[in-house]
């Protein structure tokens, strides 16, 4: 890892920089040049667009299921000391997105929006002060029930949040309680209710093959999230992840058949319910997919701030990945200190058509062909051998405009995504 000094600079208009994908390399930091804009192994055509994520990490409670970089309050936390740190943080990777203007912003957790409303406004006022924001751009922040308080909401929609993903996971009371949620089903239902009165855009993520979960309640679930109808719904099968309390002690899940029954249901009930099933876990209306996860997917760039949060950050000749320290503590001591990076390599020629369809491979409709050059540097050709092998095997299907995954390609994704390791 290199260390990057903070270098002074002045706020950046968004008029005036960011205007064009590709990167005008005078205006970057002679320092920063020098370190990451020297030969390398690859040729961009062009930067992608770049996205912003900051990371919030505390929660009321830790989930037993979560393996998220969040730890629980346990009396306080300073927000004013975090912002602080989140700030600085900024300030020093500054010269490594110099010029390049901000498509989206996302403000996770942990539980976001434990933070005061003033607290929400001073973070949005120095993202604006520091970095050139699109003047359309998707600005999210996720946010528990049970943290919810009408007034509070309200001053974040005035404050820039103008999309609200919204962490309802279930509406039965049983399954929420094994899940260590600290909401009840009628929490749930007032903090949509709250939602939909300050914000038109808002997602609602949802669990299933919850401990104990019959089909009928895995059903009920969904017809209740839709009778809100929200823009979006993100519906994630439940996990045993690793270093979890689950993964040590776990429940009673719905086996294989029964948690398919459900995948097929949930796929039926949302195509009916006119949404689009855009990538693994997704489903929105039209016009209203998740644009800061579609970069993601799309192998965008994005630089991640807070306690733990990753960055891959694009250059002419080399793609980065970085990870900020994950205690919170650490992490506020060393932005303090002008480096908040705990880990920095550069991905290599070999891991990146792995990297790229780890992403790509998870939109239903893949991705245009042209993407993979632009994005990696990489031609197509130079992974045929591997494309053929997905082919012949029904997990891809393909032109030579597109590649996509199949409908067996998506049932075995890990298995297609492994086949470019």
């Amino acid at each position: 890892m290199i260390p990057i000094k903070p270098i002074p600079i002045s706020p950046v208009n968004a008029d005036e920089v960011g205007k064009d994908r590709q990167q005008n390399l005078s205006d970057i930091p002679a320092q920063v040049q020098s370190h990451y804009l020297s030969a390398g192994a690859l040729n961009l055509s062009a930067l992608p667009p770049l996205s912003l994520y900051v990371h919030f990490p505390w929660c009321v409670k830790k989930c037993p299921y979560c393996d998220f970089n969040s730890h629980e309050v346990k009396n306080q936390f300073d927000e004013s000391a975090y912002l602080s740190a989140v700030r600085a943080d900024l300030e020093a990777a500054l010269p490594l997105i110099w010029g390049r203007k901000i498509y989206t912003v996302f403000i996770g957790g942990g539980t976001p929006s434990l933070m005061s409303a003033a607290g929400l406004d001073r973070l949005l006022s120095d993202i604006r002060t520091l970095l050139p924001i699109d003047s359309a751009a998707e600005i999210t922040m996720e946010a528990n029930p049970g943290t919810f308080e009408a007034e509070k909401f309200k001053q974040y929609r005035v404050s820039g949040v103008n999309r609200l993903s919204i962490g309802i996971q279930s509406f039965n009371s049983k399954h929420l309680s094994a899940l260590g949620r600290i909401h009840n089903g009628d929490e749930a239902r007032r903090a949509i209710a709250i939602a939909q009165e300050n914000f038109e855009n808002f997602n609602l993520d949802l669990m299933f093959a919850l401990p104990g979960q019959s089909l009928q309640e895995s059903i009920a679930d969904l017809q209740t999230a839709l009778s809100f109808d929200p823009n979006h719904l993100s519906l994630y099968h439940l996990t045993l992840e690793p270093n979890t309390y689950f993964a040590k002690f776990p429940p009673a899940i719905p086996d294989d058949d029964l948690s398919a029954e459900m995948q097929e249901q949930i796929q039926v009930s949302m195509a009916d319910a006119g949404y689009q099933h855009y990538e693994v876990s997704a489903f929105a209306k039209p016009n209203h997919a998740s644009r800061h996860n579609l970069n993601y997917w799309n192998f965008g760039d994005y630089l991640g701030v807070g306690a733990g949060a990753h960055s891959k950050l694009s250059f002419p000749n080399r793609i980065i990945r970085q990870v900020r320290h994950k205690q919170p503590k650490a992490y506020m001591e060393a932005a303090s200190l002008g480096n908040a990076i705990q880990e920095s390599h550069e991905i290599t020629k070999d891991a990146l058509p792995f990297e790229f369809m780890l992403n790509a491979l998870r939109l239903n409709l893949g991705f245009d062909t042209g993407l993979f050059y632009e994005r990696t540097g990489l031609l197509i050709n130079s992974i045929e051998g591997v494309l053929n092998q997905a082919e012949t095997r029904g997990l891809i299907e393909r032109d030579h405009l597109r590649i996509q995954p199949t409908e067996l390609g998506r049932r075995f994704l890990n298995d297609l995504q492994e086949l470019f390791l």
